[in-house]
């Protein structure tokens, strides 16, 4: 078997056009266009490039973007003052902090100080209560953007096994919540879990989001099943690899997401689509 690419940049380009036909249809009411405020402090390299690619999107779809780059020094008492601004401010729907923060400052404390309305990332405990509960607001944006490349291969999720491997807050458990509204039985595993590989070959998707390059073994797959790599890791040669050792892998898969390109793009496009939604339904001025 050779499996189906599923190509996470040509999806993401569906959904930030549907995402800008929606914001014209919102000028054409005479609204105006959504907001989203976008934090960075310091220079991490890294961190410059996803926010880069944000605001890239934003202007392509249309929405108005307002740039708060910070020194590294900021304090925590001026980042929790800014986002209190923001969460006045009317124009603004969405309020992005990137994150990994400089260590002198809590980003669980700053992450709760956001409107749970305005919280576009989706990673207040308010939305993350929602999710929980099969009332889904505003959804953490990875997971759902994992939701949307299952969804586009055709194959009905109802059902289905599927293996979450890493339980981190910002895709492992949210992820897990995600496939079970979806009708999945779910394992999550973490670092504390043994025999992984016997739990992986007996799944129908594998989701992988750990950050350990190549951690999960081709042969490891079970013939047809689904995998969609989160991880991103760059080796000393400057390649860029997933958490699932790709080659092999992609000769027992069904479908398979690429690194690069593949769960990335998504995670910026339904940023989008969550700043959208949080104008058209959350704030509707």
């Amino acid at each position: 078997m050779s499996a189906n690419i599923i190509d996470g940049k040509q999806i993401a380009k569906q959904v930030r056009e549907k995402v800008k036909s929606g914001i014209e249809y919102r000028l054409e009411q005479g609204l105006r266009a959504p907001g989203l405020a976008v934090v960075l402090i310091g220079n991490d390299p890294a961190s410059e490039v996803y926010v880069n690619h944000k605001r890239r999107a934003c202007k392509e779809v249309g929405i108005e973007s307002t740039a708060y780059d910070l020194p590294v020094d900021t304090s925590q008492e001026k980042l929790l003052e800014l986002v209190d601004e923001l969460n006045k401010a009317a124009h603004i729907d969405g309020i992005l902090v990137q994150l990994p923060l400089p260590d002198h400052l809590d980003a669980n404390l700053i992450l709760e100080r956001i409107r749970p309305d305005k919280d576009v990332d989706g990673f207040h405990p308010f939305n993350l209560g929602k999710l929980a509960q099969r009332m889904p607001v505003l959804r953490p944006c990875t997971p759902k953007g994992v939701i949307t490349l299952l969804e586009s291969t055709g194959v009905p999720l109802r059902g289905k096994d599927a293996i979450m491997v890493g339980a981190s807050n910002i895709v492992g458990r949210p992820m897990s919540l995600e496939l079970l509204l979806a009708g999945v039985t779910v394992t999550t595993t973490h670092r504390f879990t043994q025999n992984l590989a016997d739990k992986v070959s007996r799944a129908d998707i594998v989701v992988v989001g750990v950050g350990i390059p190549g951690l999960v073994k081709g042969e490891w797959i079970k013939e047809g099943a689904i995998v969609i790599d989160v991880g991103i890791n760059r080796l000393e040669n400057g390649k860029l690899v997933g958490d699932v050792e790709y080659d092999v892998a992609a000769e027992r898969a069904s479908w398979i997401t690429p690194v690069p390109g593949g769960v990335g793009p998504m995670t910026v496009a339904t940023l989008m689509e969550n700043t959208l939604y949080a104008a058209n339904e959350l704030h509707r001025d």
